[in-house]
């Protein structure tokens, strides 16, 4: 039977053409559809369990897969089959769950999957941005609950145009890369990175975005009208009741508020709330919190939340007794570990990062190989947050999403500033140590110091800020630097990074409806100001770049050497190379780059680099015709000195004995003898003997003809045969 096939086409407006289709494949998932961009197409199921799950929170799993085959290759390694995700990977499936999540019913605990997968591959599409609007259209499929079509899309800026879901290669010439999500009334999501922008032309790019999101929301409501829009299905919604919620709120909500307004640390105030909570649960039996427990839990964090939130709002007090715009205590240290390449501290109230930074050659770069994308990144960052950082014992269980997402947050703030000619791969990697909010901030931070103790010339230091919001319709307050509770009570999660002339990188999370850009814009205003406050500490602790790299930092150089030289500076089977990285102690990489081989040389003792140069050199070594070079005289034969050239140890040529003088020669070493250094100028190939020809006469003055002596009338200066 053929399938009955639904198609909705979206317009660029420039051409090309977003095609979502659902009919043909996947007819089991409760909602699928394949999205299509030129030769590009991804295909989503969304998948929720009828039953629901003990857990009280929506055990939603996002999963985007790239497959090999979508490009017509195989996948790398031994085993030649998709294994687990890749940062680029993990880094989708977490742009598209924050959007989705705060959509679903609160009360909403089935097990729900949205599965992406890419199928097929187009050059001039990046399916990142379509992932979003794929998941989005899936659930609108299905009868799954969900308050309002979502979708994403990159927005770039090239050439001074904006661009929706531009090309790898535009990116590469763009100053503004942004990913947004939202709904068509509301902007949810933003992540990307910026060249330096302004504010207002940041808010500009979120607009543009914006617009087009609007028209891919309204493509998925006419998609799932056409096919029949299903009736949301019925589930079994939290137990209520407004009695004891009440009850708990008048205990509460006062405590909770003197608490919050006291200025204590996360350490004090969390105890102190801990023995509220505990105080109300003491007046009811074990029978009453065995049914109830969960209620009075579940309503004691809501009369929590209010009561912070309403201080804020009220009185303009934070919890740490801070105002809206105040940022907490910073201190900073660089040089901290004595025996790494560089590194720094950077600690802002009860969050703190240890940032290092290690140097090395192109061969440590970190490689890319994906269906999508291939290349090498000579700069990257890694952000470690172990359970200690905020007072835990939980089990280590490999790199989490979000260290993955914080970490690409930070390397996307500070790669601009790398300069292009630094010769070195850099590895940041930091190790937040303490936590109570925006511990990413604190990486870019702390990355910044570090690298400017090692010596890195980046081109301006960065800092960053996270900021906050709590609103409630009414009145709303803007806050500067969160702590991780006003991270979980308030509305926004606003992350801004930048140098003093700009803006390069942000994160923001929205969890409510119809954000103003008039409170973006303030919001980013009262970003720039603490960033430059921040700014102000870094600058004060390192000033810039240090000169040069440590003293037990590996020292780089390059080299360009002709192609058809790369074999014999590696030898055969790689002889001549090893010997000389082992008697150096150095590294040595060469990459052939077109009609020349860079050579790349990394070592601690600078002597021990410049012995690598010139051996480089002596074996590269090519005389130029009319140029004159020191030689050393190595050997004596009866027809002339072998010679060999000073700047290139170990190239020899024969200076005949001929080429010693003007005057007559019977012996060598009537000129010259074993050991002389002497100049001599370089011939190039003689055509007659087909040997390389040097002189030193050539360098002398020519003595006068005695008078009357014709020109050809020379007897030879010898009639040895020459071996």
């Amino acid at each position: 039977m053929i399938p009955q096939v639904y198609k909705e086409v979206i317009d660029l407006g420039d051409g090309r053409q977003i095609t979502l289709e659902t009919g043909k494949l996947a007819k089991q998932a409760h909602g699928s559809v394949v999205v299509q961009m030129g030769k590009a197409m991804l295909l989503c199921t969304v998948v929720s369990s009828y039953d629901p799950s003990p857990v009280d929170f929506l055990p939603l799993t996002v999963d985007y897969r790239e497959k090999f085959a979508a490009a017509g290759r195989y996948p790398g390694g031994f085993f030649k089959r998709e294994a687990r995700p890749s940062t680029e990977e993990i880094l989708t499936m977490r742009l598209v769950d924050r959007v989705l999540r705060p959509l679903f019913p609160k009360d909403y605990h089935s097990e729900t999957q949205v599965m992406i997968q890419l199928m097929s591959h187009d050059e001039d599409v990046m399916p990142d941005a379509l992932a979003g609007l794929a998941a989005s259209t899936a659930i609108q499929l299905s009868d799954i609950p969900f308050e309002t079509p979502i979708s994403e899309v990159r927005v770039a800026r090239i050439d001074g145009e904006f661009v929706i879901n531009p090309s790898r290669a535009q990116l590469e010439n763009a100053d503004i890369d942004l990913m947004v999500g939202a709904s068509a009334d509301s902007v949810a999501m933003v992540e990307g990175e910026m060249d330096e922008v302004s504010e207002e032309e940041m808010t500009e790019a979120i607009k543009v975005a914006h617009e087009a999101i609007k028209v891919q929301c309204e493509a998925q409501v006419r998609l799932a009208e056409a096919v029949g829009k299903k009736e949301t299905r019925e589930y079994e919604p939290e137990a209520q009741d407004e009695e004891l919620e009440k009850k708990i709120y008048e205990q509460a909500y006062q405590k909770c508020y003197d608490v919050a307004k006291q200025g204590s640390s996360k350490k004090e105030r969390g105890l102190a709330f801990s023995e509220i909570k505990d105080e109300i649960k003491a007046q009811y039996t074990e029978e009453e919190l065995e049914e109830k427990g969960d209620l009075i839990s579940k309503y004691f964090g809501k009369a929590h939340k209010e009561a912070v939130r309403n201080l804020t709002l009220d009185e303009g007090i934070r919890l740490d007794g801070r105002a809206t715009t105040d940022i907490r205590p910073i201190w900073c240290e660089v040089d901290y570990l004595p025996s790494t390449h560089g590194s720094s501290i950077f600690t802002r109230g009860e969050t703190q990062a240890l940032a290092t930074v290690t140097l090395g050659t192109s061969r440590e770069a970190n490689v890319i190989d994906l269906p999508t994308q291939q290349g090498e990144e000579t700069f990257y960052l890694h952000y470690n947050f172990p359970p200690f950082s905020t007072g835990e014992a939980r089990p280590l269980r490999g790199t989490s999403r979000r260290e993955v997402g914080h970490g690409n947050l930070a390397q996307r703030a500070l790669k601009g500033m790398i300069p292009e000619d630094c010769p070195y791969t850099v590895r940041v990697v930091s190790e937040v140590l303490e936590s109570n909010g925006s511990s990413s901030m604190a990486t870019v931070c702390s990355g910044t110091m570090a690298l400017m103790d090692a010596g890195i010339k980046i081109k301006k230091p960065v800092s960053g800020i996270a900021m906050g919001l709590i609103s409630d319709g009414d009145k709303y307050a803007v806050l500067s630097d969160i702590l991780g509770d006003e991270d979980h009570l308030g509305d926004m999660d606003f992350k801004v990074t930048g140098t003093a002339d700009g803006i390069t990188a942000c994160q923001m999370d929205i969890k409510i409806k119809g954000l103003s850009y008039e409170i973006l814009v303030k919001a980013l205003k009262q970003a720039r100001d603490g960033r430059l406050h921040i700014l102000e500490k870094l600058t004060d602790t390192i000033e810039t770049p240090n000169e040069s790299v440590k003293a037990h930092a590996p020292k780089m150089v390059k080299i360009t050497i002709p192609e058809s030289y790369i074999g014999a500076v590696i030898g055969p089977s790689g002889k001549v190379i090893q010997e000389m990285q082992k008697e150096t102690g150095t590294t040595i990489v060469i990459e052939e780059d077109g009609e020349h081989g860079i050579v790349e040389i990394l070592g601690v003792e600078q002597e021990a680099i410049d012995t690598v140069i010139r051996k480089i050199e002596a074996i590269t070594f090519k005389p130029e015709v009319g140029s004159v070079y020191e030689v050393k005289v190595i050997k004596i034969l009866d027809f002339g000195a072998v010679v060999e050239y000073i700047d290139a140890p170990g190239n020899e040529v024969l200076l005949h004995i001929s080429e010693l003088a003007w005057e007559r020669t019977n012996n060598v070493t009537d000129v010259v003898n074993l050991g002389d250094v002497i100049d001599v100028k370089y011939f190039g190939v003689d055509p007659k003997t087909r040997k390389e020809k040097v002189s030193r006469k050539a360098l002398l003055q020519r003595p006068p003809r005695p008078e009357g002596k014709p020109k050809g009338d020379r007897k030879p200066q010898h009639n040895k045969k020459e071996n």
